[in-house]
């Protein structure tokens, strides 16, 4: 991952085209989690300090390519300027004429905020036109939004066409050293934590991983088609009867390179989501009418000792139906077992990373990542178009 950083680029006078990835929760006028605007705040102080002006783009939502006030990043805008503590104006739109003007205009130590890119469809469909217009705005191109760098968007690919040099951002920086630590130079043993609900949605970064980890545990609702290819009957709990197969052929794989895969021995189960409370039955006595919402305690001090035996840990995804208070415990259970670990720990994922905030233990995670998808695609080893356009480092 040599890529040319932010550290490496003389910025002093020039204008500098930030993506970032500011795709706050807005309600109301107001933006309720500021968490990726702060993720943001280092790279637009280096510039600043640095002599440079920044203008600023992200998307917000899914406008579906019409400008609209509910996607417009003016809350955006009024908590970015609480935190630089320096003004920051919205531009009417993220092209055209007098957007060109205020760019031009702007004056090192300057920020400029562009309207959400997704107001234009040309900015998901990677247009060549519209990522032109955006690069004739900047002198040079950094790219601090990780979150989306799986995206082929104009304003993360084609426009290293025509604005270089494309370096990283601070953040992009440290997203790309904690995820290629895991996967190139990880201290051993190293233990991978997956959950989430469908065996459809992980099995590439199963496979991938299965060829580099010490061992695997699986837990959430794809863990039951695990089970179910064991030959467990799981009742009414969410089995992908498409992927048994797949599932066994992975633990067959798992035994034969001496991988071991842990799964749940127990689980709380209950009729449905909406139930009150679970009760907690061995896997092997899951009710016929029961289906399974959560890994059982037994479970949880089995996953425990797996992470406890860990120099590196990589975990994504919850260990139940994580958002219902009578089947979060498993997830806030290993999230307090990895804070815990004697070992450098990454975690992505939204549930993920709620669940270490909510078990008051996000400030003994060795690194959080701000991405979702392109956190699961760079682990199972595919190019992401937002590292791929960076310039290579010297």
């Amino acid at each position: 991952m040599a890529k040319l950083t932010i550290q490496q680029l003389d910025v002093a006078g020039k204008r500098v085209f930030v993506r970032a990835d500011l795709n706050a929760p807005v309600e109301d006028g107001a933006v309720t989690d500021d968490t990726r605007l702060r993720a943001i705040v280092p790279t637009v102080q280096h510039l600043l300090e640095r002599g440079a002006s920044v203008i600023l783009a992200s998307h917000l939502g899914r406008p579906k390519g019409t400008p609209s006030p509910r996607y417009s990043l003016r809350p955006v805008a009024d908590r970015l300027a609480a935190l630089l503590a320096v003004p920051v104006p919205l531009a009417p739109d993220c092209v055209g004429p007098e957007v060109t003007e205020r760019a031009r205009t702007l004056k090192p130590g300057q920020v400029l905020l562009l309207e959400n890119l997704r107001f234009h469809p040309e900015e998901e469909a990677n247009d060549e036109g519209f990522a032109r217009a955006l690069a004739a705005l900047a002198d040079c191109y950094v790219d601090d939004a990780f979150a989306a760098a799986h995206r082929a968007h104009a304003s993360i690919d084609a426009i290293t066409r025509f604005l270089r040099p494309a370096a990283a951002g601070l953040l992009m920086q440290r997203e790309l050293e904690a995820l290629t630590r895991i996967l190139e130079s990880p201290e051993r043993p190293l233990v991978a934590v997956l959950g989430g609900a469908k065996v459809s949605d992980k099995i590439a970064l199963v496979e991938h991983l299965l060829e580099r980890v010490d061992s695997l545990v699986i837990g959430g609702g794809m863990a039951f088609t695990f089970l179910r290819a064991l030959g467990h009957d799981v009742g009414r709990s969410l089995v992908e009867a498409d992927r048994v197969e797949t599932a066994r052929r992975v633990l067959e794989a798992a035994r034969r390179r001496g991988a071991p895969i842990v799964l749940p021995v127990d689980a709380v189960v209950a009729e449905s989501i909406e139930s009150p409370a679970g009760a907690v039955v061995s896997i092997r006595d899951i009710p016929a009418d029961r289906m399974g919402l959560d890994i059982g305690p037994a479970t949880v001090e089995r996953f425990a000792a797996a992470v406890r035996s860990a120099k590196t840990i990589v975990w994504n995804g919850p260990m139940g139906v994580f958002e219902k208070p009578p089947f979060a415990q498993g997830t806030l259970g290993v999230a307090r077992a990895v804070a815990s670990a004697a070992a450098f720990s990454v975690i992505g994922g939204g549930d993920t990373v709620a669940a270490v905030n909510q078990a008051g233990v996000a400030d003994r995670i060795g690194y959080i990542s701000t991405a979702g998808g392109a956190f699961l695609e760079f682990l199972e080893g595919r190019a992401l178009p937002g590292v791929e356009a960076l310039t290579d480092a010297p």
